[in-house]
C-alpha cells in the first residue's frame, strides 16, 4: 500500500481509506439494497478493522452523523488506535432519519470534544466541516473554520478542512484550511480544478464517492472497480480515496485495485 502525505500536515495516510458510515447507520445511506441493511456486529467490525491493518490501510473516516460509528470505533480499536489516522467531522447531526446542521463555534467545540470521548483518544488527526449543499455560506459566514483552527492550536486536532459540494467552496476550502474532501469519479469530474489547486497549494485531497457509492455501472468493462481506481489515482494531487465496505473481501479487492 502506498502512503501519501496529507498535504503540508506531515501526516502519512494510505492511498485507500476505510469509510465507516455503514458500521453505525443504515438509514439514508447510498448503499446497494437501500435502507435497512443489517449493521454488522462487533466481531464483524473487528474483522474488518483487522483486514484493514493487514492491508496496510491506516486511514479511517467517520463522523457524528454516522450513527454509532465513532463510539464503535472507540470501543473496538483499543490498542490498535495508534495504527490508524482518524478523520471525523463536525457540523452535521443525524437523528431519527433527519440531518440537522449547526456551525456555531459552541457546537463545533462540543462536537469535537464529544468525538474525542467517543473515539477514546487524546487527539484527532483531522476534523472536517460536514457541509450541506450551501457550503460556501458555511465557510464565509460562520465561525466554524476559525473554531477548528483554534482547536488545532490547542492540540485537540492536528489538521482541519471541509467536506463540501461546490467548486466555489472547494477553492475557498483550499485557501482557508489544510484538507479538502471532494466528490470525484468517472461520472462527476467537476471538482478537478479544486484538486489541481489543492495540489499546487500543498493541501491534502480526500476523495469521496469515488466508486459511486457502490453503484458502478458495469457497461462492457470487465474491471469496473479498476477502471474507477485508475481514473482517480491518475490525477496528480489526490491523497487518498475513501471507500466504505462491510465485507473484508471487498476491502481486499479495493486494495488490490488501488495498487495495481
Amino acid at each position: 500500500m502506498k502512503y501519501n502525505r496529507l498535504g503540508h500536515t506531515g501526516i502519512k495516510v494510505s492511498m485507500l481509506g476505510l469509510g465507516t458510515v455503514k458500521i453505525g447507520r443504515n438509514q439514508k445511506v447510498k448503499y446497494p439494497g437501500g435502507d435497512g441493511f443489517r449493521i454488522p456486529d462487533d466481531k464483524e467490525v473487528e474483522k474488518l478493522l483487522d483486514t484493514a491493518i493487514s492491508l496496510d490501510i491506516n486511514l479511517i473516516d467517520t463522523a457524528p452523523a454516522y450513527g454509532t460509528s465513532e463510539e464503535r470505533l472507540g470501543k473496538l480499536l483499543g490498542s490498535n488506535r495508534e495504527k490508524f489516522v482518524i478523520i471525523t467531522k463536525a457540523g452535521e447531526e443525524f437523528e431519527n432519519g433527519v440531518s440537522d446542521y449547526n456551525f456555531t463555534s459552541g457546537h463545533i467545540r462540543t462536537s469535537v470534544e464529544r468525538s474525542l470521548k467517543r473515539l477514546k483518544t487524546d487527539r484527532i488527526e483531522s476534523v472536517l466541516l460536514h457541509c450541506h449543499r450551501n457550503d460556501s455560506d458555511i465557510i464565509e459566514n460562520t465561525p466554524a473554520l476559525e473554531t477548528l483552527h483554534d482547536l488545532k492550536e490547542k492540540g485537540d486536532i492536528l489538521s482541519y478542512g471541509v467536506s463540501g459540494y461546490t467548486v466555489d467552496a472547494g477553492f475557498k476550502s483550499v485557501e482557508m484550511s489544510d484538507v479538502v474532501m471532494v466528490t470525484y469519479n468517472i461520472q462527476e469530474t467537476q471538482m478537478l480544478p479544486v484538486i489541481d489547486y489543492a495540489h499546487k497549494s500543498g493541501k491534502g485531497v480526500l476523495i469521496k464517492k469515488g466508486l459511486l457509492s457502490g453503484n458502478i455501472p458495469a457497461h462492457n468493462n470487465k474491471d469496473p472497480i479498476g477502471m474507477c481506481m485508475r481514473s482517480i489515482f491518475s490525477v496528480p494531487g489526490i491523497t487518498s480515496l475513501i471507500t466504505g465496505s462491510l465485507n473484508p473481501e471487498h476491502l481486499k479487492e479495493n486494495a488490490r485495485h488501488s495498487i495495481s
